[in-house]
């Protein structure tokens, strides 16, 4: 026989050969999975007999079917995953590789997964753990009350995913979360008429479950150019296609949630309130050094430079004093010109400060006119923004979002809070040196949005800390997610919509995620991580009472920020975290005053007001302190802070008087002052956390609150990247007891927590 015939069929021999291995491994596999299955299943009715909660049990066996689905579908689909794998650059070089053993990884983390489950429900059974019981959650019968939801008389958290399709499989256990989509192209003509399917859709629908109201602002009507000028659609890269300063935008969402809101008012799908858009920003930059416009950022209309001098005119009240200010010669407010995207060049300067603030202020109004018109057609609604805290987090603020002004117009604080862990491109980050993922965003956004808004829900309406586009790793550790999760609910989060569910029932990738560079690697091929979210939640809900309580504790040590100096400095923020991350790892609640919050809010929430790198402040501002100064408060400040207005003019700065003027230098020395305050008036907690890692920085976050029995209950995340050893005491005293609270049995004093490790305990005196 010619020898290139016998090459020839001695490899197709074999790839039929490996062909058939890889077969029967992944049966052996799904076949592993399904007896496990019968197996956990088995376990369950006996658990139950026991009366032992087996919701955690329940919801493993509906996720391990879920995706041994999913992955009998990727092991049949390998090229559309080689694709959606080769969008991701951390991917790309072995997307055939990934796509091809995609379908067993998913099968071996459901199995993982099983054995767990399996090994949990036994101990249970053997009596070597103990459970509370959680509440299976009927989100048809969930109420909103100030700053909970409500089932069955006590407070639960909630989670749902982006995109999950509504059928009962998927909702029974992973979230049952309801609403209405609305779009301005709705309004089908300038009479006001609105897109007859989607009216009918409204008017069948029936009360539903809980849920939001989306409201979109990409699509707009096509009557609209013709009626209100060629240049009214622009902007259109980002969430919100169209010109919010041209009378016609008012003209549509007056005529669109006039017809619509009626409808809605009252119902359980509009309980979670009305979304008035979806990651709002209005950049307005440039920089002149580089070629192209940096992300986002744009121009503005006639209509906006006209509201401007309107605005400038409020602030300056003469042409003479705006010249003076901006070192100009503009014979009236009229008369003023501006370039706009304003170049970065000018950040610190009067002309800079103006724009950014006003931009800032009319993005404000437009959201005030959307709530007020849906609170005209009802009157118990709550309307919230998907807002990224990162841009009150980060140093930008050029992009018109005022988080203050927002959550405080907002009767739920609205977000889409992350967190980083694993990038997908682009050079290493600071944060990387020393925690397992970035919780700068997370921790101190939330206690900036809590700290302004205390008596509110906070919904999460685009949760992205599983996946982001530029972060994600396909073998995400299960910890991780518990750390997020638990560390966002403990800091305010009450509900979430997560990012995200890109695939149909039966597993297939849906329309709107095929071409999607965030589907691969995401939350849908990690059977363990998703399943880790649902059971977290559980946790959560079983002591929902205490995670409350750490919600809604005191934040005795306050920071003072300044929008005046974040607008004028180019790395305030970044300033303004370097004291903030020194407190936040001593178990004390931190919290952030601003001159709103020190005008309206009872200044006994607080013990001291500490202010740091805050050089620019507007004269009500600095008065504002000074008010507080006056009526005994307590100020830490650095030799740098109140020194200038907002245009750079001398300031005389505070003033000693009825309070108490304490002036240090170093974040060490401010930290340690603000903490000598607390433990002289006893408000520190009963316990203490002594840490020690590998790492040059502490790396568990950790919080203390009273439970009914009069017990102190310790919660501790670990946000390291190394193992934190540590030493738990009790009124100063080490002959304790910790009591596991998710597994019921007693654990050392003195444990060592691995990265993304939550430690949650009861501890008594012995």
């Amino acid at each position: 026989m010619n020898t290139s015939i016998v090459t020839v069929i001695k490899r197709c021999l074999l790839f039929l050969l490996l062909i058939s291995v890889s077969t029967i491994k992944s049966q052996s596999l799904e076949k592993q999975a399904k007896d496990k299955i019968v197996k956990l299943e088995k376990l369950i009715k006996k658990a139950e007999k026991k009366k032992i909660d087996v919701l955690k049990e329940k919801t493993t066996v509906r996720t391990a079917e879920i995706f041994l689905e999913f992955a009998a579908w990727d092991e049949k689909n390998v090229e559309a995953n080689v694709k959606a794998f080769e969008l991701v650059p951390s991917f790309k070089k072995e997307a055939s590789k990934l796509a091809d053993n995609l379908a067993e990884f998913e099968r071996k983390d459901v199995n993982l997964m099983l054995d767990s489950a399996i090994e949990d429900l036994n101990l249970l059974i053997a009596k070597k753990a103990f459970r509370k019981p959680s509440p299976k959650v009927d989100w048809t019968k969930v109420t909103v009350d100030n700053d909970q939801l409500i089932f069955n008389n006590r407070p639960v958290f909630l989670a749902d995913y982006t995109w999950k399709p509504k059928t009962k499989k998927l909702t029974e256990y992973h979230g049952n979360q309801d609403g209405f989509f609305l779009t301005p192209s709705y309004v089908v003509d300038e009479k006001g008429t609105i897109n007859n399917r989607r009216m009918n859709e409204l008017e069948a629908k029936t009360t539903g479950s809980l849920g939001f109201i989306f409201l979109n602002h990409k699509n707009t009507p096509k009557w609209a150019k013709a009626a209100y000028g060629d240049n009214f659609s622009m902007r259109e890269d980002t969430y919100t296609a169209y010109d919010i300063d041209n009378p016609g935008a008012r003209e549509i969402q007056e005529k669109l949630l006039g017809a619509v809101v009626p409808k809605m008012a009252g119902k359980k799908f509009s309980q979670l309130g009305y979304m008035l858009c979806n990651e709002p920003h209005f950049y307005t930059f440039k920089d002149s050094k580089r070629k192209k416009l940096p992300w986002a950022s744009g121009g503005v209309s006639n209509y906006t430079i006209k509201k401007f001098k309107v605005w400038l005119t409020n602030k300056h009240k003469s042409i003479s004093e705006l010249n003076k200010v901006w070192n100009t010669s503009f014979s009236s407010f009229e008369a003023v010109q501006i370039e706009i995207p304003i170049d970065i060049s000018k950040k610190g300067t009067p002309i800079w400060f103006d724009w950014a603030s006003f931009n800032m202020d009319r993005v404000t109004d437009w959201y005030s006119f959307l709530k007020s018109e849906i609170t005209k057609h009802d009157a118990e609604a709550k309307v919230h923004l998907k807002i990224m805290p990162n841009l009150w987090t980060e140093n930008k603020r050029v992009h018109g979002i005022d988080l203050e002004k927002l959550t405080a117009l907002s009767g739920i604080v609205g977000n889409d809070s992350g967190a980083d862990h694993t990038y997908t491109w682009g050079k290493p980050h600071e944060w990387q040196k020393h925690y397992a993922f970035e919780w700068r965003e997370l921790c101190m956004g939330y206690d900036f949005m809590k700290s302004v808004s205390p008596n509110k829900i906070n919904f999460n309406s685009e949760l992205h800390y599983l996946s982001t586009v530029r972060s994600r790793k396909l073998d995400l550790d299960p910890m991780y997610a518990r750390a997020t999760f638990w560390l966002a609910h403990s800091y305010g989060m009450t509900a979430s919509q997560i990012w995200y569910w890109p695939r149909n029932e039966d597993g297939s990738i849906s329309k709107k995620a095929k071409n999607d560079k965030g589907y691969a690697g995401s939350n849908n091929q990690q059977p363990r991580v998703t399943n880790e979210v649902a059971t977290t939640l559980i946790d959560l809900n079983s002591y929902a009472e205490e995670i409350m309580a750490m919600q809604r504790q005191r934040k005795p040590l306050r920071i003072f920020y300044s929008k005046t100096s974040a607008i004028n400095k180019g790395k305030h923020m970044d300033d303004i975290f370097h004291l903030y991350k020194s407190l936040n790892f001593e178990g004390t609640p931190l919290g952030f005053v601003t001159e709103d919050i020190i005008r309206k809010q009872d200044n006994n929430k607080w013990n001291v007001v500490l202010v740091h790198k805050t050089p620019f402040v507007t004269s009500s501002e600095l008065k504002a302190l000074q008010n507080y100064l006056d009526t005994g408060g307590t100020v830490i400040i650095d030799e740098i802070s109140l020194k200038k207005n907002e245009y750079g003019k001398l300031l005389a700065g505070l003033k000693e008087s009825k309070g108490q003027l304490i002036k240090l230098n170093s974040v060490s020395k401010i930290k340690a002052e603000a903490l000598s305050i607390l433990k002289d008036k006893d408000l520190l907690p009963k316990v203490n956390v002594e840490e020690s890692n590998s790492l040059e920085t502490k790396g568990c976050i950790w919080r203390v609150v009273t439970n009914k029995s009069g017990n102190q209950v310790l919660s501790v995340v670990n946000v390291g990247k190394s193992n934190a050893s540590l030493k738990i005491t009790l009124n100063g005293s080490s002959t304790i007891n910790c009591k596991d609270l998710i597994k019921g049995i007693k654990v050392s004093s003195t444990p060592t927590l691995k990265p993304n490790e939550v430690f949650f305990v009861e501890v008594t005196q012995l």
